[in-house]
């Protein structure tokens, strides 16, 4: 396959549908609706589309176990679909940025996410690339856990919608530009700039 496999992740179940720790999965859930893909595949541990953009096919979906075991979601998948780990593109969200701050980075640690650990030892190669979605730090001590699988607030609603659009424009734009043009420019907070 000669795109990317871009995999939410989250937690499934109603219950955690619309929590912090969901970010990624909303952003992939948002990508088959605009776009209003078909699901082609789906087995206990995951469920993709097909995503076709700028001449590339892509495989976009959400791991169907809990966090903590996203790896099994992915390591079937990249294997399944002879996906190149450095063409795997992982959505997860990060308390240590503010709501709506978007940042790529490929390789390194797990940063503290439990996903983006289980999917490193699975891989056994941190060489993938993470898409940091900012959550906010609004928690005290002991509370990280609470706070991840808390909803977003009303007051939230707006900015939460501005960085779910804003990444699938990210998405689009790493498929068409490759990953060093792609940091360069979503890092940087240029490609969200409105032309004049």
């Amino acid at each position: 396959m000669d795109g990317y496999l871009i995999l939410g992740l989250g937690n499934p179940g109603i219950k955690y549908k619309n929590t912090r720790h969901n970010v990624g999965w909303m952003v992939a859930e948002r990508i088959i609706n605009q776009y209003e893909l078909k699901i082609i595949d789906k087995s206990k541990y995951y469920e993709i589309a097909e995503y076709e953009y700028k001449g590339k096919t892509n495989i976009v979906g959400v791991p169907l176990t809990y966090m903590n075991l996203s790896g099994e979601a992915a390591i079937r998948l990249i294997i399944k679909y002879k996906i190149p780990i450095e063409n795997t593109l992982i959505l997860v969200d990060e308390y240590n940025f503010p709501l709506g701050k978007i940042h790529l980075r490929k390789g390194g640690g797990d940063g503290g996410h439990n996903g983006v650990a289980s999917i490193i030892e699975k891989f056994n190669n941190p060489n993938f690339i993470r898409m940091r979605l900012g959550i906010d730090r609004k928690f005290g001590q002991g509370e990280l856990v609470d706070y991840v699988l808390s909803e977003f607030s009303k007051d939230e609603e707006d900015k939460l919608t501005e960085m779910l659009n804003n990444s699938i424009k990210s998405i689009n734009y790493l498929i068409e530009n490759g990953y060093a043009r792609a940091a360069s420019e979503v890092n940087s907070g240029k490609l969200f700039i409105p032309f004049p």
